[in-house]
């Protein structure tokens, strides 16, 4: 039986520094990690992550809620996604994305992150 669990982003068990622009903070619960991005203005996934994790696009599946800023995705497919405060979003793996605007994007992103924004 799990354990009744919280913790506060004020205290994260980790920060993964982008190589510019942003940070992602952790904390591990039981039930897997989750996260808080915060994607600052000029933050887009291939440049600020893609030297961190080596492929062409992020292969990281998302499952998150937005609480600020804008961002926009793009699928490899060619799908896109503009989303924003208040949406819930699930991105599948294979998309860059970027911030949108001069606000940092802030998502709030449930899906574990296994492998996100780590060299």
């Amino acid at each position: 039986m799990s354990e009744l669990q919280s913790k506060n982003f004020g205290s994260p068990d980790e920060t993964r520094p982008f190589t510019g622009h942003g940070h992602v903070d952790l904390v591990n619960l039981d039930s897997g990690p989750v996260g808080l991005g915060t994607f600052e203005a000029g933050w887009r996934w291939s440049t600020d992550v893609k030297p961190l994790a080596g492929t062409d696009s992020c292969q990281v599946e998302h499952l998150g809620y937005v609480v600020s800023g804008r961002m926009k995705v793009v699928m490899d497919d060619g799908r896109t996604a503009d989303v924003g405060p208040g949406d819930a979003i699930h991105i599948p793996p294979g998309h860059d994305a970027w911030t949108v605007g001069d606000e940092a994007c802030v998502v709030i992103d449930f899906a574990g992150l296994k492998g996100y924004a780590v060299s």
